[in-house]
Parts: structure tokens; sequence; C-alpha cells
């Protein structure tokens, strides 16, 4: 496999896990809500595709709308992957440049709290559905699964990583 096939295919995952994870967290947290597995991304869908603004409306019965589930969902499989992508970017760039590793890492970190901020601030009128420990939680486990395949997929990556640091 060429050094960009392994790139792409590893960007690839990890995007794909992070996506899963996030919608498996919404959909758990969606079914002890006792609001239907799907009603958080529904309303994501509504918000970004409809223009739902009112929280109001939040408070009650939604029906939901399928073009505005799908829709969103490929947007975030999207976004998910070109994050994945970045970060096997970024890590591939700090193995080749153990003194690039700090500023990577800082990047990473960055772009970890900025997904949180810029979701939060996004999702505003949803507050009361979406609280912003749900968006901490879903990005951090996100990050966590995603860690995981990467330190399978590359031994030793942890100790280059932490050791150019140093």
């Amino acid at each position: 496999m060429s050094p960009s096939s392994r790139t792409m295919g590893e960007g690839m995952v990890v995007g794909l896990i992070a996506y899963a994870s996030v919608a498996v967290f919404y959909s758990a947290f969606d079914l002890l809500a006792a609001r239907g597995t799907l009603y958080t991304v529904d309303l994501l869908g509504k918000t970004v595709f409809r223009g739902l603004r009112d929280p109001g409306v939040l408070q009650l019965p939604i029906r939901p709308d399928l073009t505005a589930l799908l829709a969103y969902n490929a947007l975030h499989l999207l976004i998910s992957l070109a994050i994945g992508l970045i970060v096997i970017r970024l890590i591939e760039q700090a193995e080749r440049h153990p003194s690039q590793a700090r500023p990577v890492l800082f990047v990473m970190a960055a772009g970890f709290v900025l997904t949180i901020l810029g979701v939060g601030v996004l999702t505003t009128p949803m507050r009361p559905v979406l609280p912003w420990w749900s968006i901490v939680v879903a990005n951090v486990f996100a990050t966590l699964l995603a860690g995981v395949y990467l330190l399978r997929k590359r031994p030793g990556l942890w100790g280059r990583l932490i050791h150019a640091v140093d």
C-alpha cells in the first residue's frame, strides 16, 4: 500500500470512527431521555437545513423530517471524514519531523476545542435539549475511540509523540 493510500485509508477510518461514535452517543443520549434514538439528529437537520430557530418548539413533539435527518447525517459524515484526514496528515507530519510534534499536538488540541465551541455556538437555540456537557462528552468519546484505533494501527505512536515533545 502506498503512503498516500495508507494516509487516505487511515484518515477515512478515523473519520468513520468519530462519526459513528458521536452518532451512537446521541442515539443513547436520546434513548435515555425517552425522545427516540434520532431526535437530536432530526433537530440538527432541521436547524441546519430548514432554519429551525424557535427553541420553544423543542419542548413539543415534532414530526421527524427524513430529508433533513439524512442531509444532516451526510454533512456530519463529510465533516468527520475531513477531520480524520487532517488528523492523519498532522500525525504523519509529527512522525516525519519530530521537531514539529509540539505544534502538531497543539493544533490537534486546538482543533478539538474549536470543534466543541463551534458546535456549541451553532446549536445555541437547541441548548434545552443539547446541553454543553453532551457536546463535550460526544467529542471526547469520538477522540478516545479514534485514538485507540490509531495507537493499535501505529504501534509506538504515543511514545514517539511524547518523546518528541520532551
